[in-house]
This record gives C-alpha cells, sequence and structure tokens, in this order.
C-alpha cells in the first residue's frame, strides 16, 4: 500500500471535519425535536435568503433533493413546530414563500453560533490569498459533490440547476 499523500490527508481531514458537522446538526435537531432533514431545510431556506432568493417549496425540494410530498411534510413539520411561515408572494398571490422565523434563527445562534463565530475568528487569522484558496478549495469540493451522485458517479446535474455550491 502506498503511503497517504497529503492531498489525501486533507481529503481525510474535510471528511472528518464534515462528519463532526453533521453529528452537531443531529444534535441540534433532537434537542429541538427536528429531523435532520428539517435542520437541511432550514439551512437551505437561510441560504436562499441570505442570496436574495425566493424560497419556495419547488426550490427548497429541489435542494433537499426529495419528492414534493417529502417537502410538504418537512414544510408541515417545520410549521408545526413555529420555525417556518409560509407566506402568500405579494408578487404573484398563487405563490407561496417560505420564511424562516425568527425564533429558528435564535435556536440556530444559540447552538450554532460558536462554531460560527470561532471560524469567523480563525479566518481572521488567515491573509487574503489564503482565504481565497480555503474558497476555491471549498467552492470545488462542492462542485465535485455536485457533480457526483449516491453511487459516485460523475455526471449528476445539481438539483438546482447551478453549477458549484458555495453553501
Amino acid at each position: 500500500m502506498e503511503p497517504e499523500g497529503e492531498e489525501l490527508r486533507i481529503f481525510h481531514l474535510l471528511r472528518a471535519v464534515t462528519v463532526e458537522y453533521g453529528l452537531r446538526q443531529a444534535e441540534f435537531a433532537a434537542r429541538n425535536g427536528m429531523h435532520t432533514t428539517d435542520v437541511r431545510a432550514l439551512i437551505c431556506l437561510l441560504d436562499a435568503e441570505r442570496n436574495g432568493e425566493d424560497a419556495t417549496p419547488g426550490l427548497l425540494g429541489a435542494r433537499l433533493g426529495i419528492n414534493s410530498a417529502g417537502t410538504t411534510a418537512v414544510i408541515d413539520r417545520l410549521e408545526r413546530l413555529g420555525h417556518l411561515a409560509r407566506v402568500r408572494d405579494a408578487g404573484d398571490r398563487r405563490r407561496v414563500l417560505l420564511k424562516v422565523r425568527e425564533g429558528a434563527k435564535v435556536l440556530g445562534r444559540e447552538h450554532f453560533g460558536p462554531l460560527v463565530d470561532g471560524t469567523v475568528e480563525l479566518l481572521r487569522g488567515f491573509d487574503e490569498r489564503d482565504r481565497d484558496a480555503v474558497r476555491r478549495f471549498l467552492l470545488g469540493v462542492g462542485g465535485l459533490l455536485a457533480e457526483t451522485g449516491e453511487d459516485g458517479a460523475r455526471g449528476r446535474a445539481r438539483p438546482d440547476g447551478g453549477g458549484s455550491t458555495g453553501g
């Protein structure tokens, strides 16, 4: 067996970080009576809000990779828990937009705030060139994930039709 190269060691570090982050998401879900898919849904909706996108049930289902029945179940659960509101689009009253309620944002900040703050502080110790390298790496890995399916095969399109994921 060949010795592990530096690139593979970095991949294994990334994998360890994603596993640990997944555990933190699962803890948050369990503590707040949610499914892990509900947490992923909230993240998707917050990302859409941050990016100025209209968060519709269709967008959410595509980002989560689930069908309309599954999407409705997630939305219903989050609405019942008070984390989400369905709001009529002012421009098209037939269209429903999904809004994360402030209480859900507060819960998220309480749980993930120290991680977010610590990460921001860590990145402040990097110069602009290093931060750009980290950004390019994460965008590149996101693109690779978007291109591969469940079986690891290349060629799967991102559910939202976009390119690499920026988070």
